[in-house]
């Protein structure tokens, strides 16, 4: 039997399409979330990815009622899949100068106060650079699992763990202390650390669990703390400014998160010479070589306009 251009340019569609569901399962480690990521029917990824095993002659994926889990095969076998669709993407992509060629789904992460401050007013200026593009933003101030969640990049406010993962520097934020007026009038300005003692911050953990507030500062290039009391504990950037603004205690925050709130008097800038380290800034991803072009357009353009935000 001759078979056909056409029967195997099909085929080839069949078996890309089969190993981006692959993919994006084991990247959630659940058909569903996959299913719901990718807009397609649970039924239809199960059979693609049972397709490709059958093809592959090899099980890929452990299958139980609480988690999806990759043989020692599909560890294997899904570390190449990145590697052929990223080149697949590049290879598409490389002769094309027009930007509506550029297509695709984003998925990115970000602390909330850069995505509502920052990146969302100034988003719609990258899209209509590459209307073909679908953005995924997630705003959490967890920190996620970049790989297990499928994210193509994320911002990372704050030191990094070593992750494995790959890490692009955009710079650093600028930290300021502040207080509400009525925190002040009642408490009185603190014109040093050592006076922090009677006075109460707000204190951020994202488990809860942090028993202790500490106010740092650096002394010279030797980062100092002094121990404060609090009143209350939260859990979200958003909460945190919030409970600042509450009158509930001090801060120390990335300055451009709150410099609307400095300059309408709502918070008022203490200690300006007992300032905490500048906070670095870093674009989080899992592939050095090979990240698709709508991935590095993405980035280059975070990086372009975070410069306006960054020290």
């Amino acid at each position: 039997m001759t078979t056909t251009i056409d029967g195997l340019y099909g085929e080839s569609v069949d078996k890309i399409q089969s190993m981006q569901v692959f993919v994006r399962v084991a990247e959630l480690s659940n058909f569903t979330r996959a299913a719901e990521s990718l807009g397609l029917p649970k039924a239809s990824v199960s059979r693609l990815v049972q397709q490709l095993e059958s093809k592959m002659s090899t099980r890929l994926l452990h299958r139980s009622t609480r988690r999806v889990q990759l043989t020692q095969d599909g560890q294997v076998f899904y570390e190449r899949c990145k590697e052929l669709l990223a080149n697949m993407d590049e290879l598409e992509s490389m002769f094309q100068s027009n930007p509506t060629t550029v297509s695709g789904k984003l998925r990115v992460d970000m602390p909330l106060t850069m995505a509502t401050r920052l990146v969302l007013p100034r988003l719609a200026e990258f899209l209509n650079r590459y209307p073909a593009l679908e953005i995924e933003l997630s705003s959490t101030d967890h920190r996620v699992d970049v790989v297990r969640e499928g994210f193509d990049c994320v911002i990372s406010v704050g030191l990094l763990k070593d992750s494995g993962l790959i890490a692009r520097t955009l710079g650093h934020l600028s930290v300021v202390n502040c207080a509400s007026p009525d925190y002040l009038q009642r408490y009185g300005i603190p014109e040093h650390p050592d006076q922090l003692a009677h006075h109460a911050m707000v204190n951020y953990d994202q488990a809860l669990r942090s028993r202790s507030t500490e106010f740092e500062y650096l002394d010279g290039k030797e980062l100092r703390t002094v121990k404060c009391g609090s009143t209350i504990t939260v859990n979200s950037t958003e909460s945190y400014t919030v409970a600042c603004l509450s009158g509930l205690g001090i801060i120390q925050v990335p300055a451009t998160g709150i410099k609307h709130y400095l300059a309408s008097g709502q918070l008022v800038s203490i200690l300006p010479q007992f300032r905490a380290p500048p906070m670095p800034v870093s674009l989080v991803y899992p592939h050095r070589r090979h990240l698709s072009r709508r991935v590095k357009l993405f980035m280059d353009w975070l990086s372009e306009i975070m410069q306006h935000y960054i020290v």
